[in-house]
């Protein structure tokens, strides 16, 4: 059997964030966290997750949009996919998801907080099968 595909949740949430390890593992992912953009640049240091998890409003109100924006501009991350899960457009009525294709928003995907378990799985399962299709395809 394979190596388990890991996952990075960065929220400040700390029960945001132990709802959805629980929901992760639970579908057999590895997952780590970090509860700030610091933490995450601290626990990418040490290991390069498949798929990083983030809240757009933390330290500050556009926090992971700025995290997300700095990691597409290193190479060394631009391969991770990311997807952005935030109450945003209830707290401030921003459409994140509509302006997705933005040059502001630097995730593959979006969904907003709260989500379903099942629809969490979901874009969990087509980014990471996403970005395996395009790791064999980069091996060709």
């Amino acid at each position: 059997m394979g190596q388990k595909q890991s996952i990075l949740i960065v929220d400040d949430d700390t029960d945001f964030v132990n709802c959805v390890r629980i929901i992760l593992e639970s579908a057999g992912y590895d997952v780590a966290s970090a509860f700030s953009a610091s933490e995450c640049m601290i626990e990418l240091a040490e290991k390069k997750p498949d798929l990083i998890l983030m809240d757009i409003m933390m330290e500050k109100l556009v926090s992971g949009l700025m995290l997300a924006r700095e990691l597409r501009a290193d190479p060394a991350f631009t391969d991770i996919p990311i997807l952005m899960m935030s109450a945003i457009r209830h707290e401030t009525g921003f459409d994140v998801g509509a302006s997705k294709e933005s040059e502001y928003v630097a995730a593959d995907e979006f969904l907003d907080k709260p989500v379903k378990p099942d629809v969490l799985l979901a874009a969990v399962e087509r980014l990471l099968e996403r970005r395996g299709r395009s790791d064999s395809m980069d091996q060709r």
